[in-house]
């Protein structure tokens, strides 16, 4: 009987797999709207009064997405002086709603790569998973390797679509 050869394991290839970036923990809203006078009006002391008075460890560990709902104009300072409470309890805050906290966290998660040890090898991006890992993750990825893969591909080492591959 001849002998199985596995000719994934032989070809080199170095499957990433994005899920393993995916971003840890949820993303709660803190709404502007909710603090506002009859939730439209933004009254200064009023609003520094509600902002000391909040029970900020509700959203200590958390990733916190800063948005307005409202269609109200508030002061560029108000946005400061929410943020100055939510960065010492927050694992990070910052302004947009949830979809655009996890793209940014997961970007964050991309950027801690050491590109460098993929430096001339044949990269796979996984391509199927459990978790939506969505366009942003493959493009950046993607924009990353680049420089400095041989190629790469996407799919699994079984079945793969050709991505990139070095000239010369």
């Amino acid at each position: 009987m001849d002998e199985i050869i596995n000719k994934v394991a032989q070809s080199g290839l170095e499957t990433i797999d994005l899920e393993n970036y995916y971003p840890a923990g949820d993303v709660v809203i803190f709404d502007m709207k909710d603090h506002l006078f009859m939730g439209l009006i933004l009254k200064e002391k009023d609003f520094r009064a509600a902002m000391q008075s909040l029970d900020w460890e509700q959203y200590r560990g958390k990733n916190v997405g800063l948005i307005c709902s409202a269609d109200a104009v508030i002061p560029l300072w108000a946005y400061m002086l929410v943020m100055t409470n939510l960065e010492p309890v927050a694992v990070y805050a910052a302004f947009g709603d949830a979809e655009f906290i996890h793209k940014t966290l997961y970007l964050q998660n991309l950027a801690k790569i050491d590109v460098a040890s993929f430096t001339d090898k044949r990269i796979v991006i996984k391509g199927c998973g459990d978790k939506r890992v969505g366009e942003v993750a493959y493009a950046e990825i993607t924009r990353l390797l680049r420089p400095v893969v041989k190629s790469i591909m996407y799919g699994e080492p079984c079945s793969t679509v050709p991505i990139y591959k070095k000239k010369g």
